[in-house]
């Protein structure tokens, strides 16, 4: 008959056995919830990757979208105050002589699509053309200055000779009240340009405001082009006057588009 093994022996080796299954179990369990932490937190990570980059996207068309706004409402506001300022010059004109205003100024926004700022003739591209209503030597300005007049018009853009070009030059008061001469562009700086032909009898301060004279065709008068600077006196009858443009020609995206209605009739007069 065989001797049967004690009774503790059996019972501590199958508690090891027990503790040591609960054991395996518990490292199991723990290393699954590790690796699903890891997956979680790798997910996660992705995810939010996803998330800001498709954000980003979203954010950028929002910003292109509220641009575009503040360039349609910049360009309302600046029709209502040329609106108001036209009136006013006729309110005054007809108290002093009963004469119509010359000339009436239409606008229309637009946009840069192309533009050269490295060159002695310098042009732009707006996105604007005869199928808007676009006509050869329009305007073109923006809340800061002058930018250009239109040279030819396709049906759905418009090519223009920027500021920034030796072949033109634009009329220009000193003040509101003081003397006129043509501003032309220094060739040199984006922000410089030059008053010529301005008598010497004619005072000013370095700071003084520049404004368009209203004796162009093109362009309506009091528009803020610049501040005068530093002059000198040419041949002993005249003065030169730098100017400090407003514009910022590096800048440039949004502009607007002036006409004058009356333009033909005023230049057949040929002077």
């Amino acid at each position: 008959m065989a001797k049967r093994r004690p009774l503790f022996p059996r019972i501590l080796s199958a508690a090891i056995f027990i503790l040591l299954e609960i054991a395996a179990l518990s490292i199991l369990r723990s290393g699954s919830q590790a690796r699903n932490l890891w997956l979680a937190r790798a997910g996660h990570g992705f995810m939010g990757t996803v998330w800001g980059a498709t954000e980003g996207v979203k954010n950028f068309f929002a910003l292109r979208k509220t641009n575009e706004k503040l360039a349609e409402e910049n360009f309302r506001l600046r029709t209502v105050i040329e609106r108001g300022t036209f009136q006013q010059h006729q309110a005054y004109i007809d108290t002093l002589s009963g004469l119509p205003r010359i000339g009436h100024f239409e606008y229309l926004n637009a946009e840069v699509v192309k533009a050269s700022r490295n060159k002695q003739h310098n042009y732009i591209i707006v996105s604007k053309g005869y199928e808007d209503g676009v006509k050869e030597k329009s305007g073109i300005v923006t809340p800061e200055g002058v930018v250009g007049i239109v040279d030819a018009v396709s049906a759905h853009y418009s090519f223009a000779l920027s500021l920034l070009n030796a072949d033109i030059s634009i009329s220009a008061r000193l003040g509101t009240e003081g003397a006129v001469g043509p501003l032309a562009w220094d060739g040199k700086s984006r922000r410089g340009a030059i008053l010529r032909e301005i008598p010497l009898q004619y005072k000013f301060e370095p700071g003084d405001t520049v404004f368009t004279s209203g004796y162009s065709s093109i362009f309506p008068p009091d528009i803020p082009l610049g501040t005068a600077g530093e002059s000198r006196i040419i041949n002993g009858a005249t003065m030169e006057i730098k100017v400090n443009l407003f514009q910022d020609f590096g800048s440039l995206r949004y502009v607007t588009l002036v006409h004058n209605t009356d333009f033909d009739e005023l230049e057949g007069f040929g002077i």
